[in-house]
């Protein structure tokens, strides 16, 4: 009736009824929070681009198509090492690597007479002197102050004079004395001029030096 209060309309209703009332009431309110939470801006997750060929860490698989061919170079490990013969290197390879795949250098060798830093090249050999053996420069150009595989005179150090057939110690430094008191030599025959250099020497070592 249109006096009754909302306390006496709700004491008439019976268990059931207000059972289903709270009911109602309930999912209308979960409702509305429901479209409030969902009403709210959200931030927007960004995943970061992990390059083609590249792990999440940022190191190179080697499978993607921007990674470089490897080149291989065969060289022939020879002379006074443990185990000589033709290895396989990778591009960019040293001396030194090449003597350590070969067994490493046998006691006695003469390492002083190679460029152990010099890198590799295909096709080349790398002959390991023994001492007391005429020592060889490699066609790496592993002697130090060498060009082009010959061993400059004007440029050359006394103990990169000693590792030519017949030059010792005393001649490689007669050599650096003569052309620092006459100037640098012009050609190879005033290699004569030195004391100690006879026809036999120079003849030996005619076709590993130049000037």
């Amino acid at each position: 009736m249109p006096g009754e209060s909302i306390r006496e309309r709700l004491s008439a209703l019976s268990r059931a009824e207000v059972l289903g009332l709270v009911a109602v009431l309930a999912i209308t309110l979960g409702g509305a929070g429901l479209w409030y939470v969902r009403s709210l801006p959200r931030p927007v997750q960004i995943a970061a681009e992990v390059p083609v060929g590249a792990t999440a860490s940022g190191s190179q698989t080697g499978t993607g198509p921007s990674s470089a061919p490897v080149s291989i170079v065969l060289v022939d490990v020879a002379g006074w090492v443990r185990s000589p013969g033709v290895y396989e290197f990778v591009e960019g390879a040293r001396v030194i690597d090449a003597i350590e795949a070969a067994g490493g250098a046998r006691p006695g060798a003469l390492l002083l007479a190679l460029n152990l830093a010099a890198p590799l090249a295909d096709g080349t050999q790398i002959l390991v002197p023994r001492e007391g053996d005429a020592a060889l420069p490699p066609a790496t150009g592993a002697v130090p102050g060498s060009a082009g595989g010959l061993v400059n005179v004007n440029t050359a150090t006394a103990t990169d004079l000693e590792a030519l057939p017949g030059i010792g110690e005393v001649i490689a430094q007669r050599i650096v004395d003569h052309r620092t008191a006459n100037g640098p030599f012009t050609s190879v025959e005033q290699l004569l001029d030195v004391s100690g250099i006879g026809d036999s020497i120079l003849e030996s070592i005619r076709e590993l030096v130049t000037v």
